[in-house]
């Protein structure tokens, strides 16, 4: 049995879930792949625990988050007020799960801090924070590199689809013509209340309710969400060195009625769609906005709290990858999956 001790940082949905995930599937990756996952450490935006001798229970940490608290305000090793940065240059762990908010138009911190103090310290990374990968995807592999580490972000893309791990296993060897894909989940919902009639306020109302959207929906509704995932499909599949700028972006918010009823009439449906077309000269010219969908269409098939992604390639034909997932776990359970990857 071999023990990988854990840090987590950020416990909000996708943090808060992995700590579900961590204690319910513990007896489950002892037996299958003889690895112990054990938590020593946990920070959220009020303070921080870790206790490198016992431990944290991951389900004690998530009690604490679902009734309100600070992971601070754990019994005996909690801190009130140490930043998450300081935890990681003062533990001792074998990995970061860094899942703290994007945060992109502030420098993409914490995370991004937090991730080169874990590289740093020769920490393997695990995140599906797309903040750091969209401000510094060649940096933070390339610290990676020099520290003979491993840093994966599996979830940070299309929530629990392994959309990154089919293009960048699945399909080498190939050139991708297109990459089309629907990678933002809330606006597809909007979209389909809008269709069925429900008012703008009050399908917006319903995905907050729902947690799929942020008190400040523009990050999702002005297409910047889509946005940011294309470049990481760019960097890291299409090994094309995107920038957000590159990207040329129509969110949700000016698609009218009529046309979400119009399509609906005609069996279409309309969704926020990131596109990445391969030129002649080899670049790629990368685009998000509202497209209608026809039924036949891999991605025309989307309910209404989907994702997917299709690769058009040279060799290997077309795939298509569909998931629907109902509430946030599927993203929260990337972590783990990315974690076996790096361990096993």
């Amino acid at each position: 049995m071999r023990t990988v001790s854990l840090v987590v940082v950020g416990l909000g949905s996708l943090g808060r879930r992995f700590c579900m995930l961590l204690s319910g599937k513990r007896r489950h990756v002892q037996e299958r792949f003889a690895l112990d996952l054990r938590l020593v450490g946990a920070a959220d935006s009020r303070g921080a625990a870790y206790d490198p001798g016992q431990g944290l229970d991951p389900a004690t940490v998530e009690r604490i988050k679902q009734q309100g608290g600070s992971v601070a305000d754990y019994p005996r090793v909690g801190r009130l007020g140490w930043q998450a940065a300081d935890l990681i240059a003062h533990a001792q762990a074998d990995a970061l799960l860094e899942a703290s908010p994007v945060n992109l138009w502030q420098g993409a911190e914490p995370g991004l801090t937090c991730i080169r103090t874990a590289l740093e310290r020769h920490m393997h990374v695990v995140t599906p924070n797309k903040g750091p990968l969209v401000v510094a995807f060649d940096e933070l592999h390339a610290r990676a590199a020099r520290a003979g580490v491993q840093l994966r972000f599996d979830g940070s893309v299309a929530g629990g689809l392994p959309a990154l791990y089919i293009g960048q296993r699945d399909l080498r060897g190939a050139i991708i013509e297109r990459l089309e894909a629907v990678p933002n989940l809330v606006t597809g919902l909007i979209l389909d209340l809008l269709a069925e009639g429900v008012p703008w306020d009050q399908a917006l109302a319903s995905a907050w309710e729902e947690g799929v959207l942020e008190a400040d929906g523009r990050w999702d509704l002005d297409g910047w969400d889509a946005a940011a995932k294309l470049v990481i499909l760019a960097n890291a599949v299409l090994r094309w060195p995107a920038r957000l700028e590159d990207v040329s972006i129509t969110g949700v918010m000016g698609v009218g009625r009529d046309r979400l009823l119009d399509a609906r009439a005609r069996g279409c449906t309309v969704r926020l769609v990131a596109q990445a077309t391969r030129l002649p000269d080899g670049a790629y010219r990368l685009s998000v906005q509202p497209r209608e969908l026809a039924p036949d269409h891999p991605l025309g098939r989307l309910g209404r709290k989907a994702m997917g992604i299709v690769y058009e390639t040279d060799v290997y034909g077309t795939i298509t990858a569909l998931i629907e997932e109902p509430d946030p776990f599927p993203s929260a359970a990337t972590m783990l999956r990315d974690l076996l990857d790096i361990f096993v």
